[in-house]
């Protein structure tokens, strides 16, 4: 069975840690906001534009890591999703959430294996039944989406035996299939992440018009000798 340990890597967890540091940074920026405005506090306007600021750079960063470090990030995937399909095993209750996962990803983008079907063919029980059953969520058969398990057996093996050519599945690879995916809705990534930092971009603006109309009704406030 495969060992946590194994599906795991450094820039995997750097970059869950990144998302989890991230969304606490949000949670905590959008309470001092509210709080700031609603009580005046230039302090705490202060601190949430500094918040947004952090944000900001932040998803800079990591744009630029992931287009300059797409190869590196590509063999990780490529490390891991090797590794899950070579031990991917339904009777194994502690990876269930994980096979489910690359299950729907397969059924959803209508690839089969990272490369391609052929990456199946490391698969231990695949191995023991000769290539005569097949990943489910490979194949291009609708009636196959219905079945409860994960694999499906050949309706005519040949000979007994058999290889992912025999099998009914997509040839297309799940890397290929990622890659189409991200290009044909590049438009729409690139409008939400620039809508996204355009919202940021105002509301460090307006917190700084907060900050000084209240700098300027304290200023007003004190009393001339």
């Amino acid at each position: 069975l495969l060992a946590p340990t194994e599906m795991s890597s450094p820039s995997l967890k750097t970059g869950a840690y990144i998302l989890i540091g991230v969304g606490a940074l949000t949670m905590l920026m959008g309470f001092l906001g509210c709080l700031g405005a609603v009580n005046e506090i230039r302090c705490l306007l202060g601190l949430y534009f500094t918040c947004l600021m952090v944000i900001l750079v932040t998803q800079v960063a990591a744009g630029l890591v992931i287009y300059f470090q797409k190869e590196t990030l590509k063999e990780e995937l490529s490390r891991i999703v090797g590794s899950l399909i070579k031990n991917y095993d339904p009777s194994n209750d502690d990876e269930k959430n994980l096979q489910d996962a690359w299950d729907y990803v397969q059924t959803q983008i209508a690839c089969c294996g990272w490369t391609g079907a052929k990456d199946w063919e490391n698969n231990e029980i695949l191995i023991n039944k000769s290539m005569t059953v097949y990943p489910c969520s490979c194949s291009n058969n609708s009636k196959d989406f219905d079945v409860d398990s994960h694999f499906c057996d050949l309706d005519v093996p040949v000979n007994g035996t058999a290889t992912s050519a025999d099998w009914p599945v997509h040839e297309q690879g799940c890397m290929d299939g990622v890659e189409k995916w991200l290009k044909d809705n590049l438009g729409v990534i690139l409008g939400v992440c620039t809508g996204v930092a355009v919202i940021e971009l105002l509301g460090m603006i307006l917190s700084i018009s907060l900050c000084k109309n209240i700098h300027s009704e304290d200023y007003t406030k004190v009393p001339k000798s």
